[in-house]
């Protein structure tokens, strides 16, 4: 079994070498120690580094001795490695495997039975020459046969291929181009060893190639510029903020390892070394006091990472920009600008600005550290005023928030103290400029009178008599500063009761006080009253006078219902009844109830019955009673200290009944509640219908008679007068001017269709069919006749839906065959006329009437 490390030495560069120990499986931590730590140093993987740049002057004679410890069991091995200068013929002997030695006792030990090839480790970016030769590969069967070499895997003969090739007959093993460990770490091969037939010999078996890492990247931050704040004051170790770089190589090593510093510091106040940063980790922190943003209120930090762990001759470095800002912390009190402010405010005034306060503070504008609040801490124990903050301007409002009365008080010292919104830093006070003293002048203004008590309450009773006095209702006028008279006048008064002196508010009334008005709600009765002075500009005010009035019977009872319906019989034959009364107990009821004397069949015929003090109940005293109206006098009287009675009139209606006691006739809805005004009302308005309907009859028959007046005068035969010519007829050719004007004469003369020849009928005239019946006319002329009778022809076409696209009625071409008014000589002949009745000029109008006196009157 193997006991013990075994311990492979390499030469690799002039700065590193690497000691590879095989633990045999132990598998428990070792811990290295080098014989010369001044100029050499291990690492826990066993690579050895030079400390100091070492020349081959300077190489120590004798070896460098290596102790291996296992930490678990104590048990150490060492090793030697000697240092030598690298040759530049190109040639090196390659590693050469040990393999277990015999014991020197003689004793037999267990045979290697397959290859042992430890790590192979090459540098990252070697200059080579290429192929560079690592390892030879060989078989214990190599002595009695030939074998071939192979090597398979990633960087052999897969992807990415020709890193690594192998001599197939001496077994060398190369690399055939430069490394990167940041590409790619390590590279895991199978080596393969064949007879000339390709029999498998050995098993293939496994060689791990290591890429040793060099410093052949420099640090790299994760931001240029770094972003960081610190509020003022802070205390030397206050956290600031953390960089961070990264670096490609490998962090296990020194080239991996990083170290920071500040390079520089802008500005350099108040001290040049502000800040300070943890080589290791980056975190900034604060190392000196003094920080002020007010001062300064931004730093600027070059901050550098260093590989090597630091070391500034073999360590590549890089660098970024931390920007701290300094925040705002509440150390700046605010500060009034002036001892003193000044302000006046007109009296009675509310939400007005009285005067405007200015401060300075020197912390960051608009935060919490910056905005004032005000605060009154004397002159105003009232709180007539606040102080509100303007946000704009973070100047203080001195405002009025209740009214101020100049008579009280003519001016006011208000002492006003600022602060923050946030509280002041420890350490700081507020100094005497954070308080304030405002003056407020008071302005007089005119004030309006008023009255005291308002409203003013009275206790009257009613039916006082006019000009009796009922009390001063006066205003007080608050300017006691100013001389000013008032005067009075009445604003309301609903009843037109009262008058008010205007010069000493003396009240008096002018009409009887009643309780029982519809104006006095509750008894009580509410008038108001203005009093107003003779201020710049005036003022007035209002009152109002409350008259409590108190009942006196002065209202006589009446019956209610005033209208009530009975039964014929006996049974049912009773009425409820009772008393309305407007006055109030004790001057309405109880109430007596009693009929009258007269008329004596009154008391024949009814009876009453009281049944409490407000209600009664009359029914008939007789068996049976005639149907009708009755007109039942009831003497009421109330309960008053001096008693009111009065008579009312209860109408009954007796009437027939049916089993339900209902009236049955047809005056039911006059008992029910129509009165004799209602009936009369219902009469009248028949009489004037019928009256609007008979001279709507007498005015459709004048105008009848005066149409059937208005007809042709003269004969058709006889007609002399102008024919009536169209001549700008565009009708249907030649057919149109076969006119018929008969229908110009009198309608008695027209011939019947049914006489017509048949060949002169015109092609549009209208079929056959009943003609519309239009009135007769009187034989007696009359000068418009024609102009009615065409404008009468005219809205009979238009109605008729059989009538051609013109009228054919208004076409007029007939001359006429002659005037039945005969002979214009007769007017020459006393004779000639004497048997006709000229009577009917008087109908022509005033021009006529001479005429008829003249031919139509006697011989004599």
């Amino acid at each position: 079994l193997c006991d013990r490390y075994g311990l492979e030495e390499l030469h690799h560069s002039p700065y590193a070498v690497l000691l590879r120990f095989v633990d045999c499986g132990r598998g428990g931590l070792v811990r290295f120690e080098c014989s010369n730590p001044s100029d050499f140093r291990i690492e826990a993987d066993g690579v050895v580094y030079a400390a100091r740049s070492l020349h081959l002057s300077t190489l120590p004679a004798s070896p460098l001795v290596i102790k291996a410890r296992d930490s678990t069991t104590q048990q150490q091995w060492e090793t030697q490695v000697r240092l030598t200068p690298p040759t530049n013929s190109g040639q090196q002997d390659l590693k050469e495997i040990v393999f277990p030695s015999r014991r020197t006792d003689g004793q037999l030990i267990r045979m290697k039975r397959d290859w042992v090839i430890p790590p192979i480790n090459v540098p990252e970016n070697s200059r080579g020459p290429f192929p560079q030769e690592l390892v030879r590969i060989r078989s214990d069967h190599d002595k009695n046969r030939s074998l071939r070499y192979s090597v398979t895997g990633p960087g052999a003969d897969q992807p990415p291929t020709g890193i690594f090739i192998i001599n197939p007959i001496s077994g060398e093993l190369s690399v055939n181009k430069p490394l990167d460990r940041e590409h790619i770490s390590s590279f895991h091969l199978r080596a393969h060893a064949v007879d000339l037939n390709g029999n498998q010999v050995e098993n293939p078996i496994d060689i791990v190639i290591n890429v040793i890492d060099m410093n052949d990247n420099r640090p790299e931050f994760i931001h240029q510029i770094w972003n960081g704040t610190v509020p003022e004051g802070s205390k030397p170790g206050t956290f600031v903020m953390t960089v961070t770089s990264v670096d490609k190589d490998d962090p296990k090593t020194a080239n991996g390892m990083l170290r920071y510093k500040i390079l520089s510091q802008n500005p350099e106040s108040p001290s040049s070394n502000m800040f300070t940063i943890n080589n290791k980790t980056g975190g900034i922190i604060t190392v000196a006091a003094g920080l002020d943003r007010e001062k300064v209120p931004q730093y600027t930090l070059i901050i550098q990472a260093t590989d090597m762990e630091g070391n500034p001759m073999y360590g590549l470095s890089n660098t970024a920009t931390a920007v701290i800002k300094v925040t705002d912390i509440n150390d700046n009190p605010p500060e009034f600008t002036a001892e003193t402010f000044f302000g006046e405010v007109p009296e009675n005034r509310v939400n007005v600005i009285v005067a405007n306060l200015t401060v300075t503070d020197k912390d960051q504008p608009n935060t919490p550290a910056w905005n004032a609040v005000y605060k009154i801490t004397g002159g105003d124990p009232t709180g007539r005023f606040s102080v509100p903050t303007d946000p704009t301007t973070n100047e203080g409002l001195v405002t009025v928030v209740k009214p101020i009365d100049y008579e009280i008080s003519r001016t006011y010292v208000l002492t006003v103290e600022a602060k923050n919104e946030v509280p002041l830093a420890r350490g700081i006070h507020f100094p005497r400029q954070s308080t304030a003293t405002v003056s407020i002048r008071v302005i007089d203004v005119n004030e309006s009178p008023y009255f005291e008590p308002n409203p003013k309450l009275i206790k009257l009773e009613e039916g006082m008599i006019p000009e009796s006095a009922l009390t001063t209702f006066t205003a007080q006028d608050p300017d006691r500063f100013m001389q000013q008279t008032l005067r009075y006048s009445k604003l309301s008064d609903p009843a037109n009761w009262l008058r008010i002196d205007p010069n000493t508010g003396r009240i008096t009334t002018i009409a009887i006080l009643d309780r029982e008005s519809p104006y006095v709600k509750n008894s009580l009765y509410n008038a108001t009253f203005m009093a107003s002075d003779n201020g710049v500009p005036p003022a007035s005010g209002t009152g109002t006078l409350q008259i409590y009035l108190l009942d006196i019977n002065d209202n006589a009872p009446s019956v209610f219902p005033q209208e009530a319906e009975v039964c014929e019989k006996p049974e049912p034959n009773a009425i409820n009844i009772t008393a309305l009364d407007g006055d109030l107990n004790p001057n309405a009821g109880p109430f007596a109830f009693e009929l009258a004397h007269r008329p004596s069949d009154v008391r024949r015929n009814w009876t009453i019955t009281r049944l409490s003090g407000d209600y009664a109940q009359l029914s008939l005293k007789i068996g049976f009673l005639e149907s009708g109206i009755y007109e039942i006098p009831i003497i009421i009287t109330d309960s008053g200290n001096l008693p009111m009675s009065n008579t009312s009139y209860l109408r009954v209606k007796v009437c027939q009944c049916d089993i339900n006691g209902d009236c049955t006739d047809q005056q039911h809805i006059m008992a029910a509640g129509l009165g004799t005004g209602a009936i009369i009302s219902i009469l009248l308005c028949i009489i004037i219908l019928l009256i609007l309907v008979l001279l709507f009859v007498v005015w459709m028959k004048r105008r009848d008679k005066e149409r059937q007046a208005k007809q042709l005068l003269i004969d058709p035969e006889d007609d002399v007068r102008d024919n009536i010519l169209k001549y700008d007829e565009e009708g249907g050719g030649e057919e149109d001017q076969d006119y018929d004007l008969s229908q110009l004469q009198q309608p008695d003369t027209i011939e019947p269709d049914a006489i017509k020849p048949v060949g002169i009928r015109r092609l549009d005239e209208r079929p056959l069919h009943p003609e519309p019946q239009y009135p007769m006319r009187s034989a007696a002329p009359h000068p418009g006749d024609i102009g009615d009778f065409i404008n009468e022809g005219l809205k009979a076409a238009d109605n008729d839906p059989t009538a051609p696209p013109y009228d054919s009625l208004l076409v007029f071409d007939y001359e006429g065959s002659g005037s039945t008014a005969g002979s214009l000589s007769s007017l020459n002949s006393s004779s000639s006329g004497g048997d006709q009745d000229y009577d009917y000029l008087n109908d022509w109008g005033p021009r006529f009437r001479k005429l008829a006196d003249m031919y139509g009157g006697s011989d004599d």
